[in-house]
């Protein structure tokens, strides 16, 4: 297996691993995610492989063909009076095709990404995960990743909502 940034040949794999990412969402939040659909267009894909504030990186086979993936967002708290300045890699998405999860695929991911991290001077490597996705937290529990901080919601009853 080898990590290297996607490439414009990634976008359909990418999209299908977007596909099963999204369905296990809609299948935990079906009030907010709709099943068959896509988070990205090819085209958005594409822009976004171009994005310096993005960062694709891809786990691919010995044929490259892509096995998982790490979407990374580069933030930074500078301007912000009430944070101590800071980079980080925000990991907006993160997923290894269900045929080969358990062999490491993933764990290398966020290896590489922590690397990337360090090379770019961030403070840490961040990301979110939905309540429900239960194999999805013990695997970042795993590899060593501490909640901090948690977003709460209510839900409107439906008569207050407006549609």
């Amino acid at each position: 297996m080898k990590i290297r940034t996607a490439e414009e040949k990634d976008v359909p794999r990418l999209n299908q691993l977007l596909s099963e990412v999204l369905e296990i969402h809609a299948k935990i939040r079906p009030d907010i995610f709709i099943p068959g659909t896509v988070k990205y267009s090819d085209e958005e894909l594409k822009e976004m492989l171009q994005d310096e504030k993005i960062r694709i990186y891809a786990a691919v086979n010995e044929n490259d063909v892509l096995m998982g993936y790490a979407f990374c967002l580069i933030k930074d708290t500078y301007g912000s009076a009430n944070m101590v300045p800071h980079k980080k890699i925000f990991i907006d998405d993160l997923c290894v095709d269900s045929s080969v999860r358990g062999m490491h695929v993933g764990e290398q991911l966020f290896d590489y990404v922590k690397q990337q991290a360090a090379i770019l001077g961030c403070y840490e490597v961040s990301l979110a995960v939905w309540e429900g996705n239960d194999a999805a937290r013990g695997f970042y529990e795993h590899i060593g990743m501490k909640p901090k901080e948690t977003i709460m919601e209510y839900i409107l009853p439906e008569e207050d909502q407006k549609k």
